[in-house]
């Protein structure tokens, strides 16, 4: 339990070794930390890609310069089977950027690498393109068209290796936090979940991280949102947010003590 309180944390920012210890002591004791912490981080997949700097194109260990500069790097993965609606949308196509974790939420009609490509190529009209994207081994990732793409626009395009779990744990944290709200917002009809999307994509980013105190739209744009509250939709994200972070401390505290009372000789 400690390991994986320490992994979430470190995920939130992928900070350094000494920067995730500051983090965890603000808040808990724990015996070893800097061992446990070390060995979190040597296994980070994102924090291997980053750290390397040679390498080619596709495989788990791509080597990818560090994710200091936003926009650089998305993550991206598909949310769903959801319940169809009235537009035939029965999946959510999400794009996180990894250094700021400003995250889009396209609803789409098909896992496939058409529906990917018709939401990047939207982006691209205000954004650009990234230097990379980091996928799965989903067939909408793994075809030709999407890769071909990718070789078009000079974008670097790494893949997860299967079995490797958090690997885009980015974008896992995300979705995780979303199934819950879409199902809560939409329990009169959960046909109408994709009437949501919109609103909880702006709510998701213009809401204080507890990590670095900013919201997401400060850290890409650097101002404020202007945005009208929503305060139904703030308070299910906070809940879902907090809910895995909280069950975790609960563990780490519990797993503390025990140690406390049982040193180890």
């Amino acid at each position: 339990m400690q390991a994986e309180l320490i992994k979430l944390i470190h995920e939130n920012g992928h900070f350094s070794v000494g920067k995730t210890e500051e983090i965890v002591k603000q808040e808990f004791f724990i015996p070893n930390l800097s061992n446990v912490v070390k060995k979190v981080i040597v296994n980070c997949v994102p924090c291997i890609l980053a750290n390397k700097k040679t390498g080619k194109k596709g495989r788990v260990l791509n080597p990818i310069s560090k994710e200091s500069i936003p926009l650089s790097t998305y993550h991206v993965d598909f949310i769903g089977p959801l319940p169809s609606t009235n537009k035939s949308y029965q999946h959510i196509f999400t794009v996180v950027d990894a250094c700021t974790k400003f995250t889009w939420l396209y609803p789409v009609k098909t896992v496939s690498a058409e529906s990917a490509l018709e939401k990047l190529k939207q982006q691209q009209k205000t954004f650009g393109n990234p230097i990379r994207i980091i996928s799965d081994r989903c067939s909408a990732f793994t075809s030709k068209l999407f890769n071909d793409y990718c070789d078009e626009e000079n974008i670097q395009h790494l893949q997860i290796a299967t079995g490797v779990r958090r690997g885009n744990g980015q974008v896992e944290r995300i979705h995780r936090t979303l199934n819950p709200v879409l199902t809560k917002l939409s329990l009169d009809d959960s046909t109408k979940w994709y009437k949501y999307v919109d609103r909880l994509q702006r709510i998701l980013n213009s809401t204080i991280s507890r990590s670095t105190k900013w919201t997401l739209f400060e850290l890409l744009v650097g101002i404020k949102m202007r945005n009208k509250e929503d305060i139904v939709i703030k308070d299910l994200l906070l809940e879902e947010m907090a809910k895995e972070l909280l069950e975790q401390r609960e563990f780490l505290r519990n797993d503390a003590k025990k140690e406390h009372r049982n040193p180890a000789v």
